[in-house]
């Protein structure tokens, strides 16, 4: 009998246990050295090279030339195909074989036509299977292809990960060979990681890190690695560990396998495309040796990308589907940014997004999966509950720079009172790799002990794809239940959430926000991309509205449903949470930006279709000559406003423009502060400590210079008649300039300053301030469907670390009886700190786009005085009516009556949205209305189409449980509770 050892000194133990593992260190005796047996190289290698990326049948059709090992390919966004020729030698019968491939690219494996394995080093997978047991009867020799793309796992930065792409990197192939692949040495290296980690981690005071590594070092006297006879002995200690069970009390771990493709980042589009393709077949491939795996996945447009471009990889995944393993989650198109889509934009992610997954697999998906987003709207689970959704996942909150967020399981409350239960994951992360650590992180972190019992751990490489590993999956499978760490279950999303709400008695409840307190640089980097957000929004707005009138109408118009389609998933594509926010390389604003263009030349024509069909619906031939002039409004209150500029020029030399309010009493009130003065730019440093793009930092806030350099003084451009305007120019930084325009119209309560810049600054921040005579201490900011308040001091570090905040069309600061709003048409980032008003502009990040923001630069903002509330004085409004400008059409020989599809009682209620509704039935109509105020109140929604039956729907477009609608005299009677989001639906006589 072998004698126990008199002492195991614990260090030596340790690192004996970490240098038997070791891929560096005596591998020539060790047992990882042992992991592979003989190797074969390939009988022939070939490839050939092409920029762009081509389909397997284009590809194989090639002439490739000879290859080796060795060889480096490129550069960056090249694609490289490869022809391997193999033979596997006929002693290797019995044995696993692999197929071993590596190199600095993302590779896929195709066999026999279709796409088998992807293969990323940076995500650990390496090889392809060939046979778990080599049979006579299989083939020994075959033709394998690998589609290379010259781009990493997170692309090509040059130095760093967020870095713009090297656009000449080199790819070297380091590996490609046959392997014979020794199963039961795996098998011993994954039990002895778990036991060493189990050792180091739970600490000498835990009687079971002793355990663990007495067991692990005597398995290391016992193996002899020349002798695989060894290992089973070896084998039955550490399942003597691993067999030993918990309490009743351990917490248990649902373990889902994951990965967060982003669907644009530092790679474009189209390589995204093909993540997904590398990944999922991976995932496929792991789930038919794992029957028990579970893969949760979102965004329907990846979905879609893969359905269009991998057919027989779309039907392997439907039948997981089925199965429930391969989980559909998120209910969105993409996952979008959080903060910046219009109400109605976060409406139809999930619209389209739950469309998508009902059509495709049966079922809507029960769980909103955003994990990576910037920050979380306080509307967001009104949202979801009106989409069928009343469970949340994320978990980008752990990133917050200043306060630790109090929860990991929660109940969320929207600024309208719908609640949903959130959870996040308590490791901090949606790529766990299934470790010791991590599941003890899990455990110790978790904020919400005692009041549940279950978490989530998402295991996978993410970001950039790449998913689970067979590695992950085998050592969860050794925790299972495994006295000294959590229980560890592979589970799915509804499973835990299940659990979850059987244990929410005592959950806490979070009311508001989600506010992320890093990366709120993103609410203006890559302004164009905002601009063409916000542009395209009102664009496909007045598209719908117009489009729905003109069908109603009658006549030959024909609803453009399946373009509005085409140019809303576009539209939803480009508010994912890398690329509206700006947090992207050049390649990917490009494609954004031609979206835009997209959308703006479809969605011109499809208006012009729509104005032309209702034109000739609406106007009556008049004898004469007289020029007359439709003037359409898309928003459901009256308008007068200019939509022409009259007067003449001036030249006149001014010092400046006060900005004055009239007063009940007849008085005259001046807005501004004495000594200070209103559209004050100032610029400052802006280098953030990493996330250049995303971060603006407190310091930036210590840097701030006026911008006082005149290139042109202030002169009256316009003056009299209904328009008066008067314009400068300055110098910003070294190489910059500002040109703006002032203008006041007649009847127009807010004063607009249209600018124009030609930027140029290198990490520089511009904004543009408006200290007022208001004292208060909250500020109203716009957000979907509604508005919120933040404080105007920084009393607490919560208060402190929202400096930079975001807003949509409008923020407003209110005493009783008087106040100021400031309003724009493309900008999102502001603030208000004691009295001071302030836009963000411009910045000028370097990285991962070194040209961001560095262009001609055109927007418009306005200052509004007001008296008495903002609801009362029409801020609300006003700012709709800057963003929605009205349509003039020339009507020559006619006459136009006055004519109002839609009217709405309360000034409180906003008609929002009016569609044709899903099903596109050409008399279902859509018409989504909310509550702007903050109130409760009954609202009439009137209407002169011919409407023969009312309902309430859910954002879905579902008709509510006894939700008719009777049709009155006064029109439909709505009910609305402050912020509710109400839709209707109409069915018209035909």
């Amino acid at each position: 009998l072998r004698a126990a050892p008199p002492h195991c000194h614990r260090r030596t133990a340790l690192e004996r246990v970490e240098k038997f593992l070791s891929e560096i260190y005596f591998t020539d005796c060790n047992l990882r050295g042992r992991l592979f047996g003989d190797r074969c190289p390939p009988v022939s290698l070939s490839f050939f090279q092409t920029p762009r990326r081509i389909p397997y049948d284009e590809a194989v059709g090639q002439e490739f030339r000879p290859a080796k090992v060795g060889d480096s390919f490129g550069p960056t966004w090249e694609t490289c195909w490869f022809k391997v020729e193999l033979s596997i030698p006929q002693a290797w019968a019995g044995r696993e074989v692999h197929f071993v491939w590596e190199s600095d690219g993302e590779g896929m494996v195709w066999r026999d036509g279709q796409p088998v394995q992807g293969l990323t080093k940076e995500g650990e997978k390496t090889s392809y299977i060939l046979t778990s047991s080599l049979k006579e009867s299989e083939p020994h020799s075959l033709t394998l292809y690998v589609e290379l793309a010259c781009n990493g796992l997170f692309g090509a930065g040059k130095g760093s990960m967020i870095a713009p792409p090297d656009p000449d990197r080199r790819f070297t192939l380091s590996k490609a060979e046959l392997v014979i692949f020794n199963r039961d040495v795996y098998e011993l290296l994954v039990d002895l990681e778990i036991l060493l980690d189990m050792a180091q981690l739970l600490g000498e005071e835990n009687q079971r890190s002793f355990q663990a590594l007495y067991t692990a070092n005597q398995m290391v006297n016992m193996c002899d690695v020349t002798d695989p006879s060894t290992f089973p002995a070896a084998r039955d200690l550490a399942a003597a560990i691993f067999s030993q069970r918990n309490g009743e009390s351990q917490h248990t771990i649902h373990a889902v396998g994951h990965c967060h493709i982003d669907s644009a980042w530092l790679w474009p589009y189209e390589e995204t495309i093909r993540k997904c393709a590398r990944s999922w077949v991976t995932v496929v491939r792991l789930m038919e040796r794992n029957p028990e795996l579970t893969f949760a996945c979102s965004q329907a447009q990846q979905f879609e990308w893969v359905r269009t471009w991998y057919p027989g990889l779309y039907t392997q995944i439907q039948e997981f589907v089925a199965k429930e393993q391969f989980i559909p989650v998120g209910g969105t198109w993409v996952e979008m940014d959080g903060n910046l889509p219009s109400g109605e934009s976060m409406v139809r992610q999930f619209l389209q997004g739950q469309l998508f997954f009902q059509e495709q697999f049966g079922r809507i998906c029960s769980e909103f999966w955003l994990p990576d987003t910037f920050g979380y709207s306080a509307q967001l689970p009104q949202l979801m509950r009106g989409c069928g959704i009343r469970r949340f996942l994320t978990q980008k909150l752990s990133w917050n720079l200043v306060n630790t967020f109090p929860h990991h399981t929660f109940f969320w409350e929207g600024i309208d009172g719908s609640r949903v239960l959130t959870h996040f994951p308590p490791g901090d992360s949606y790529g766990m790799h299934g470790r010791v650590e991590e599941m003890l992180k899990t455990v110790k972190n978790n904020k919400d002990k005692g009041r549940v019992n279950h978490s989530a751990l998402l295991f996978g490489f993410g970001d950039g794809g790449g998913g689970p590993t067979q590695k992950m999956l085998d050592r969860m499978k050794r925790m299972s239940d495994t006295d000294g760490l959590p229980r560890v279950q592979i589970s799915t999303p509804d499973r835990l959430f299940s659990v979850l709400e059987k244990e929410s008695s005592q959950l806490c409840t979070w009311v508001g926000e989600l506010f992320l307190e890093l990366h709120n640089g993103t609410y203006t980097t890559q302004a164009q991309i905002k601009k063409g957000n916000r542009e395209c929004e009102r664009i496909l707005h007045d598209v719908e509205v117009l489009s729905t009138l003109a069908m109603a109408r009658g006549g030959m118009f024909q609803y453009p449903a399946s373009q509005l389609q085409q140019l809303w998933r576009l539209l939803l594509l480009n508010q994912f949470h890398d690329v509206l926010p700006g947090s992207c390389i050049q390649l990917v604003v490009e494609d954004a930006l031609q979206y835009y263009t997209e959308i703006r030349r479809v969605g011109a024509r499809l208006q012009e279709e729509a104005v032309q069909s209702l034109c000739r619906e609406l106007l009556q031939p008049k004898a004469g000559s007289t020029k007359s002039t439709l003037v359409l409004n898309t928003l459901p209150w009256e308008r007068t406003e200019v939509i022409s500029r009259t007067g003449p020029a001036g030249t006149e030399t001014l010092e400046s423009v006060s900005v004055l309010s009239p007063q009940e009493d007849g008085s005259i009130r001046e807005s501004v502060p004495d000594g200070c003065y209103a559209n004050q730019f100032a610029l400052f440093d802006d280098v953030p400590l990493y996330w250049d793009a995303w971060d603006v930092m407190d310091y930036h806030l210590e840097t701030r210079k006026p911008v006082t350099m005149l290139l042109k003084p202030l002169e009256i451009t316009l003056a009299g008649g209904l328009r008066g305007s008067v314009s400068f120019s300055l110098q910003i930084g070294k190489s910059s300039t500002l040109t703006q325009e002032i203008i006041l119209d007649a009847t127009c309560p807010y004063l607009r300053f249209l600018t124009q810049v030609e930027w140029k600054e290198a990490h520089k921040f511009l904004k543009v301030e408006f200290p007022v005579q208001v004292r208060s201490t909250n500020a109203t900011y716009e957000i979907q469907f509604g508005h919120l308040q933040r404080p105007t001091h920084w009393n607490t570090s919560w208060d402190w670390a929202r400096f930079e905040v975001w807003a949509h069309k409008w923020l407003d600061l209110s005493e009783h009886g008087f106040g100021v709003a400031l309003l724009n048409d493309c900008k999102y980032g502001a603030s208000a700190h004691g009295n001071i008003l302030s836009l963000s502009l411009l910045r000028a990040p370097k990285s991962p786009d070194a040209t961001a923001d560095i262009a001609h630069h055109q927007f418009t903002y306005a200052v509004m005085p007001h008296l008495g509330s903002f609801q009362d004085a029409g801020v609300i409004q006003c700012a709709y009516n800057m963003n929605f400008p009205l349509h003039a059409v020339p009507a020559s020989s006619a006459q136009c009556p006055a004519w109002s599809a839609f009217s709405v009682s309360s000034p409180a209620v906003v008609l929002e949205t009016v569609k044709q509704d899903r099903t596109h039935q050409p008399e279902a109509v859509v018409v989504r209305l909310y509550e702007a105020h903050g109130s409760t109140v009954v609202a009439w929604l009137q209407t002169s189409l011919p409407v023969k039956e009312a309902m309430l729907c859910d954002l879905l477009e579902r008709p509510a449980a006894q939700g008719r609608l009777p049709l009155e005299q006064r029109g439909m009677r709505l009910s609305f509770t402050p912020f509710r989001v109400l839709t209707v639906l109409l069915v018209l006589r035909r």
